[in-house]
């Protein structure tokens, strides 16, 4: 979705905000499923770790509420088939002091909301009315314009490759702005600046017409889709795509905030009606707990079967990557470990709204994450993923690499996921600088972070990290006509080496 807005955070910090916690162990609309339906984990979580998760995640939100400007969050976990719990953080509402409750107080998950998307094509295509090799256009009522000489298939919308430019323009002021899907998408098709199913550069548009072809081959308006075939299933009464929102959700809606000069300032509810299936999402930590179920229990929870098994395995199992041994797409899920265990979710951003959405299928996990507040708090949801991922799936530094010397390519890479009608800012190329013989400096507009050599064009992020992982990792491939670099954290885009970039900016220390 649309990038956050970057703000000065001035001198004072949100230390005073209240570390307002609303646990739940059982909540209304969250099944348990029988023992027996649930396949055996494959990867068992130390019970020591797991028995003391609450608590840890109640630290990382203390200290986060404290230093990450966050007004407001909302968590959920499920293991073996229940909820082990859900906590809502600081506030719904600061100005009013409402805190946060995790089964009523509705977050925005942004592009976290594409999982349901996704999950409504997949169940149109295990019914046979969508094939994944089919051409887009067969499904729609315009032409995407014929200037590749291949077509976009429906799988190159699942893996984010069908070669589109990122194009702005999601957000309107006010209901005066809307427009229906379709019409929304024939006008405002971005550009194809690549052939599909050539690499992943993540789209906004993409999901989008998924969400068009949901409709336009089931016959039902999308919200009525999602809502009857999704939602009501699974106990969801309190998530939707709708905007403005219901009457009957409207007042638990979490205000979204900003900060300026040390005050949480509130924020309008973002209106993202034009390109719905790609993150209008709104809904509660329980309600995201149902859906994390009933995909870690192969498409069911309790009554309700949303995906027969084999559905939900092919959505869980790779479909593109842009480099081998690198996470990349799984089909509407991205990954974000490929072992040790598997890990697979979604995260969203808003203007106002952070999120993030993590399985472990083989450990029969998951954790689903909403923050609003300031700048920091877009990192916020990261920061919390990754401390929960070290803590119960551990992993060790990789060695580092001793052969022959191999300099690294060092330049300035642009991102393929942009508007590429228009000049690139100066602030979005990342910098690589050699530093010695086994390292590396990436430099983004001022902000640096160290990498160590694990393999011949392979490094490890060193900066930033914590004993237990996740320890990032970059790659670079290609050759010297086309010189790429993938993160291992960023399966959706990739970077490309771009000879003739502007010199670097220095970074004005006056404005942290």
């Amino acid at each position: 979705m649309k990038p956050v807005r970057v703000r000065k955070s001035g001198l004072l910090r949100a230390s005073g905000l209240a570390l307002a916690a609303m646990s739940m162990t059982v909540s209304t609309g969250i099944v348990a499923q029988p023992a027996a339906a649930q396949a055996a984990p494959s990867y068992r979580i130390d019970p020591a770790k797991l028995a003391g998760l609450e608590h840890f995640i109640d630290g990382v939100m203390a200290q986060q509420l404290d230093n990450r400007e966050v007004a407001g969050a909302t968590v959920a976990v499920v293991h073996q088939g229940k909820l082990l719990f859900a906590r809502g953080y600081g506030y719904q509402d600061v100005d009013k002091k409402i805190p946060v409750d995790p089964a009523r107080t509705l977050f925005r998950p942004g592009s976290t909301s594409k999982l349901f998307t996704w999950t409504a094509l997949m169940q149109l295509v295990e019914q046979g009315k969508v094939k994944l090799d089919d051409d887009v256009n067969k499904y729609i009522d315009f032409k995407i314009p014929a200037t590749k000489s291949k077509p976009i298939l429906i799988r190159h919308l699942l893996a984010h490759n069908p070669g589109l430019s990122d194009k702005g323009g999601l957000t309107v002021e006010d209901p005066s702005g809307f427009e229906d899907l379709g019409p929304f998408l024939a006008n405002n098709m971005p550009d194809r600046v690549r052939e599909p199913g050539v690499e992943i550069s993540y789209s906004n548009h993409a999901t989008a017409l998924a969400g068009y072809i949901v409709e336009r081959v089931s016959g039902e308006d999308f919200y009525d889709y999602v809502e009857n075939h999704i939602f009501k299933p699974l106990g969801m009464n309190s998530t939707t795509f709708r905007e403005p929102l219901p009457a009957n959700l409207a007042p638990n809606m979490a205000v979204g905030y900003t900060m300026e000069d040390g005050r949480f300032e509130a924020q309008p509810f973002e209106l993202y009606h034009n390109i719905a299936p790609a993150g209008s999402g709104s809904s509660t930590a329980t309600d995201m707990a149902n859906f994390m179920l009933a995909h870690l229990n192969e498409g069911r929870l309790g009554s309700a079967q949303i995906l027969k098994p084999e559905t939900a395995r092919l959505m869980h199992s790779n479909l593109f990557t842009n480099v081998q041994g690198f996470p990349g797409y799984a089909h509407g899920f991205y990954v974000v470990r490929s072992e040790g265990p598997r890990l697979i979710g979604h995260g969203g951003n808003t203007r106002d709204f952070h999120s993030m959405l993590l399985l472990a299928p083989e450990a029969d996990f998951g954790i689903f994450v909403s923050e609003t507040g300031g700048q920091g708090s877009y990192g916020g949801r990261t920061e919390l993923i990754n401390a929960v991922i070290g803590r119960l799936f551990p992993v060790a530094p990789s060695p580092r690499y001793t052969g022959p010397v191999t300099p690294p390519p060092v330049g300035a890479y642009a991102p393929n996921r942009r508007d590429y009608s228009r000049p690139i800012s100066p602030r979005m190329y990342l910098r690589v600088i050699a530093e010695g013989d086994r390292g590396v400096v990436l430099d983004q507009g001022g902000d640096r972070t160290y990498w160590e050599q694990i393999g011949p064009k392979a490094y490890e992020k060193v900066t930033g990290t914590r004993a237990g992982g996740p320890y990032d990792k970059i790659i670079f491939y290609g050759d010297g006509n086309d010189m790429k670099m993938s993160f291992a954290s960023l399966p959706m885009m990739l970077f490309r080496m771009d000879p003739n970039a502007p010199p670097a900016e220095t970074k004005d220390d006056s404005e942290d």
